[in-house]
């Protein structure tokens, strides 16, 4: 199989399941700059431009700010979510959602943490999931979306990366 066959079958999964979580997904032509190359935000939806898509990745982190924001909010989201939020946390966040969702569709995380991405601190950020040293998580548990270790002992359950829900609940 070729690289670029995988690609597409990892493409197609992440946005299998961010439609599963209730993100819409519409592909079009997006004209001029975006932030990240062929993705944009529309009322809380990811728009994708198949021909400008260079690392189907950030869709992941790009639908993961979408889902960790409160509720009343997500469908107010436009554009370059970064600016809009100007919310570190919100960042933080988005990174242990797209941590997450490759733990649980199987997919290798350096598909999100690429190299050309997270302005450099891509390999700062996998070596720190991998060692499991969890950014962002705290923020996860506050939204209702995962538990911490010791919060998931108490309940019973398992900790993060398992996710309890993949939209924010706050």
């Amino acid at each position: 199989m070729c690289y670029l066959n995988m690609e597409d079958q990892i493409t197609n999964k992440i946005i299998g399941f961010i439609r599963s979580i209730g993100i819409g997904v519409f592909f079009e032509t997006i004209e001029g700059e975006t932030f990240v190359p062929g993705i944009t935000i529309r009322d809380g939806a990811v728009i994708v431009d198949r021909d400008k898509l260079s690392y189907p990745g950030d869709l992941l982190h790009e639908a993961g700010h979408i889902a960790v924001m409160a509720s009343e909010k997500r469908n107010y989201l436009n554009d370059n979510i970064d600016v809009e939020l100007a919310d570190a946390g919100n960042e933080m966040a988005a990174i242990a959602w797209s941590y997450a969702v490759c733990k649980h569709l199987q997919i290798d995380p350096a598909v999100v943490f690429h190299e050309h991405g997270y302005k450099g601190a891509s390999d700062a950020i996998l070596e720190n999931f991998n060692t499991g040293h969890y950014i962002g998580v705290p923020l996860l548990q506050w939204y209702g979306m995962t538990y911490e270790p010791r919060q998931a002992k108490e309940l019973q359950t398992e900790p993060y990366p398992n996710m309890i829900n993949w939209l924010s609940q706050h």
